[in-house]
């Protein structure tokens, strides 16, 4: 099936796909967040937003389909899909927010903001979709600065590698830690667990993009370089089948997509 949205107005900001259910849903230029079903020239939904946003993340639970959106003042909405109807309202930072990355499972939301030296944050997602009145999401921050992206781990699906980048110290890191939530005196709280971390070498060049799998296994392009590292930093294969700098990057499950300028 071949479908294109009418001509915008307003050129596309941000698109996010969910392909169980032949969706697709942009924010255009003038902050406004559309869901297309991929047949029809009307969108099935219209939103205005009162910030831009800098991040989208569309995805199924058990209680349906929803759309979380991180927008330029550190908020994190959740909507129902397709319609579109407000959910929830969290305030995470106050800076924008540049990461949304749902857990495989999806129990788990990680949000990043644009301050270097804020703490990342992981929420309780049953949190978000199911807000109570007076009480804030259960969440806690992962305590490490300079984080510019992250990946969960597709089999061991509690577990998420950050990468960090000091560009004064010129310092990559790579830090892995486990989420966990835990009954303390009648209260539940989410618990982060740091397992293991390590530097990249300073000859390496700093990755944009990061995949993991296995529990125990990330891998990353660094310029025409493509790195298998354990999480604790030995690392175990450098692929060098490309001239070039590899300029895009994608990791499903093991099976390992880039591409790179001729």
């Amino acid at each position: 099936m071949i479908w294109s949205s009418p001509v915008q107005k307003f050129q596309f900001s941000n698109l996010v796909t969910l392909p169980q259910m032949h969706l697709v849903i942009t924010e255009d230029m003038s902050k406004t967040i559309k869901v297309w079903n991929c047949q029809d020239r009307d969108p099935l939904a219209t939103l205005p937003m009162t910030a831009s946003s800098y991040c989208m993340e569309a995805h199924v639970t058990k209680d349906g389909p929803f759309l979380m959106v991180g927008d330029a003042t550190g908020d994190i909405y959740t909507f129902t899909l397709p319609e579109l109807r407000d959910v929830s309202k969290v305030t995470a930072f106050q800076c924008a927010i540049i990461l949304l990355r749902c857990s495989p499972d999806k129990k788990w939301v990680f949000a990043c903001g644009t301050y270097s030296r804020a703490f990342p944050q992981v929420f309780l997602t049953e949190d978000l979709l199911r807000p109570s009145e007076g009480s804030a999401p259960l969440s806690t921050f992962l305590p490490h600065k300079f984080c510019t992206t992250a990946c969960w781990n597709p089999k061991k699906k509690n577990r998420i590698t950050l990468m960090s980048h000091n560009r004064r110290g010129k310092k990559t890191e790579f830090i892995t830690f486990d989420l966990t939530t835990r009954n303390t005196g009648g209260q539940t709280v989410v618990q982060a667990y740091e397992i293991s971390s390590f530097q990249l070498a300073p000859h390496l060049e700093h990755p944009t993009w990061i995949g993991a799998s296995d529990g125990y296994l990330i891998v990353f392009p660094s310029g025409p370089y493509l790195l298998l590292f354990s999480i604790t930093g030995f690392l175990l294969q450098r692929f060098q089948d490309h001239q070039t700098p590899i300029n895009n990057f994608w990791v499903v499950c093991m099976i390992l997509l880039h591409c790179f300028l001729v």
